[in-house]
């Protein structure tokens, strides 16, 4: 059967409570040194008996006055943080009253700026309330006046840039002009030679076609048995002029003759004809 848990109280036997005080006391230590030597730590301790008598332990690198000076050091820092925030604390009350009254102030401020709550101003109120208005409408003007100013230069600057640009833009335009004019001159005078070659060519092969076309006339005449055609008309003319004048002698109105071409137009040939008509 296990052992139920030890309450822990105080032993009314003297010699009881001396032996377990040895013991534990003797455990404390062997503990303390333990954790030194096993942690690398730090470790103080002290042990008073009911008799008064000191039982202390520190490391072996460190002393007992070196790690009380560091715990005394670390206590007090850590006690004025604690006393700093219990200080604001408390301060807090005062703190938010004061920033109440500031506020209340600078809004009564503001509502007498706008030109309200006048009526329990004096007169020396209203004049002091008058000049700040005053002073504050300068500083707004003086302000306004120099974004103005600013943003007067601003635009006179743009409008110099923009000027430049349309400057080189001119000078651009201008220059592909002449460029275009340059390049249709030259178009134009590379076409006119070749107009006028076309020209040439062309009345060369009309005078060639008229040269043909005489030469098969020329032998077509050259070729045929008949009479010339200066012949045939000079002898169609004798006889219409014989006949014309026995006409007039007997008295009777010339008729309208024929003319040689129409007259001799079914005997002759068609090229003859094309001929006498020609003549």
């Amino acid at each position: 059967m296990g052992r139920g848990p030890v309450q822990l109280r105080r032993i009314e036997n003297k010699i009881n409570r001396q032996v377990t005080f040895s013991k534990r006391r003797s455990g404390l230590l062997k503990k303390a040194h333990e954790i030194s030597v096993l942690c690398d730590a730090e470790v103080a301790l002290i042990v008073f008996s009911t008799k008064g008598k000191l039982y202390e332990y520190s490391s072996q690198d460190s002393n007992m006055d070196v790690i009380l000076e560091r715990y005394q050091r670390y206590s007090f820092e850590e006690r004025a943080i604690v006393d700093q925030n219990i200080g604001g604390q408390a301060n807090w009350g005062d703190e938010f009253g004061s920033l109440k009254i500031k506020l209340d102030a600078l809004q009564k401020s503001q509502r007498q700026l706008l030109g309200e709550q006048l009526d329990p101003l004096t007169t020396k109120e209203l004049q002091q309330l008058e000049q700040q208005l005053d002073s504050s409408l300068k500083h707004i003007r003086s302000r306004k006046n120099q974004l103005l100013f600013e943003s007067i230069s601003e635009l006179q600057k743009k409008e110099k840039s923009l000027k430049d640009q349309n400057g080189v833009l001119q000078k651009h335009l201008v220059e592909t002009e002449k460029e275009k004019n340059n390049v249709l001159s030259n178009i134009h005078h590379r076409e006119q030679p070749n107009g006028a070659a076309n020209i040439h060519r062309q009345e060369q092969l009309n005078e060639t076609t008229h040269i043909h076309n005489q030469e098969q006339l020329n032998g077509a005449t050259t070729s045929s048995p008949s009479p010339t055609p200066v012949a045939v008309l000079d002898s169609v003319a004798t006889l219409n002029i014989g006949s014309s004048q026995s006409r007039e002698g007997a008295g009777e109105e010339p008729e309208s003759q024929p003319s040689p071409a129409q007259a001799n137009s079914g005997k002759l040939p068609p090229w003859m004809l094309r001929t006498i008509s020609n003549r």
